[in-house]
């Protein structure tokens, strides 16, 4: 009786020295990653990371609307248990900065990023996101169809339209970006800004200016006129496997898709027959956007800050930076770019095209602004009617300026507005 009284004992013991333990390192985080190249790898390396601290993730991977959509009614409901999240800087970082539901990053080593890369998540001195992925206007195109037509690739818009002209077919559309409405406002971000137009200017809506109009028109027309059928419901999704079955003979979109592009196991069209080049420059413009898709936040009301802290670095490192380098993932981390293996592997198109991106780019591809979800939905509006009538509709003038009436009233709703 004593040797088993005994037995029990030790038992109870260790069952408490263990539950002592995990409960003194709080050794749980939940974290919520983006449906997103770089959110896979980072899902498929955590138990490297469990294994390596003994922390345990509870991981959590949403569609981008979908992920911002639970992290702000969370947030708003104060009923989060979120500690690590992945987040758009651009969609939702002004938002989640005012609302002070980020943690600043006072501790973390920020000098092997570009700085305006850290500056569009930092605010009073303050840094709240730490730079994971950039992206960047491109054009993907088809070699083969290229050389077939005896064409080079164009370096203006008029080239690009000429192009288009003679490639396209009953069997190939010749030219293709996104036209479904508010997912459309980042891509015909870099060909308004190339005719001399912006979103916001002083915080004022100005897309209805003559040249954001003139950027406008010419994009519905390459679409409605070259584009594959139904194209103004289409979004980066449902485009990229027209390209990759080799019924799309031009893309133009962000250059973080390259790898999905080429995929062997999905794409029709070789490698070698994929080209990458910047996108051609405007009448007034060779202004691709080149922004912060994708970054990394704290909760400020994590309650597990320590633990929270070590995945955030480690999710952030260089050495899953240039892990996703060599899976095809444009990261924000200098010191990736400049890795020799990294370079030695890297499409030489997406190398060229970030250098020219980062002397020449803009680095916003929508107005930023708080509400910057229902803005993209008005402007999403303006973008749907030049589409439908191949940006020939005589009241795009007033549509534009019906919607930059309502873009404005929601800066001021804000108390974003900068006019008078």
């Amino acid at each position: 009786m004593k040797r088993v009284l005994v037995l029990l004992l030790l038992i109870s013991m260790s069952a408490a020295l263990f539950a002592g333990g995990t409960s003194e390192k709080g050794e749980e985080i939940r974290v919520l990653l983006a449906n997103h190249p770089y959110g896979e790898l980072l899902k498929n390396a955590i138990p490297e990371f469990e294994a390596e601290t003994g922390i345990k993730v509870n991981v959590e991977s949403l569609q981008e609307s979908q992920l911002t959509q639970k992290l702000t009614t969370e947030f708003a409901t104060n009923s989060s248990t979120v500690d690590v999240f992945m987040t758009r800087p651009l969609q939702e970082g002004l938002l989640f900065i005012k609302n002070g539901w980020y943690k600043s990053l006072d501790s973390y080593d920020f000098s092997d990023y570009p700085s305006n890369s850290v500056d569009v998540g930092t605010a009073d001195g303050k840094t709240y996101i730490v730079p994971l992925v950039t992206e960047w206007q491109v054009m993907y195109y088809r070699k083969d169809l290229f050389a077939a037509a005896g064409i080079a690739v164009p370096k203006t818009l008029a080239e690009l339209e000429a192009a288009a002209a003679k490639l396209h077919s009953a069997d190939v559309a010749a030219f293709g970006s996104r036209g479904k409405g508010a997912a459309a406002v980042t891509q015909i971000s870099s060909y308004i800004y190339n005719f001399g137009g912006n979103y916001l200017e002083n915080n004022v809506a100005v897309f209805d200016s003559p040249e954001a109009l003139e950027g406008i028109r010419y994009y519905g027309r390459m679409l409605a006129k070259y584009g594959p059928q139904g194209v103004a419901s289409m979004s980066w999704e449902n485009l990229m496997p027209v390209f990759q079955a080799g019924k799309l003979a031009m893309w133009t979109d962000a250059s973080v898709f390259y790898g999905q592009v080429v995929d062997p196991a999905k794409s029709q069209v070789s490698a070698e027959n994929v080209g990458v080049a910047q996108l051609p420059a405007g009448p007034k413009g060779d202004s691709p956007f080149i922004v912060v898709s994708w970054g990394m936040g704290m909760s400020s009301k994590t309650k597990n800050p320590d633990a929270a802290q070590k995945f955030l670095e480690w999710a952030t490192s260089k050495e899953l930076a240039i892990q996703g380098m060599l899976s095809n993932i444009t990261m924000a981390r200098n010191s990736a770019w400049r890795d020799a293996t990294v370079q030695a592997r890297m499409n030489p198109g997406l190398i060229a095209t970030q250098a020219h991106a980062a002397a020449n780019g803009y680095p916003y591809d929508r107005p930023f602004m708080s509400a910057v979800g229902q803005a993209r939905d008005l402007i999403g509006e303006v973008i749907i009617e030049s589409i439908n009538t191949a940006g020939e509709s005589a009241k795009l003038p007033a549509l534009a300026a019906e919607k930059v009436k309502a873009v404005n009233d929601l800066l001021k709703a804000d108390g974003e507005y900068g006019g008078k």
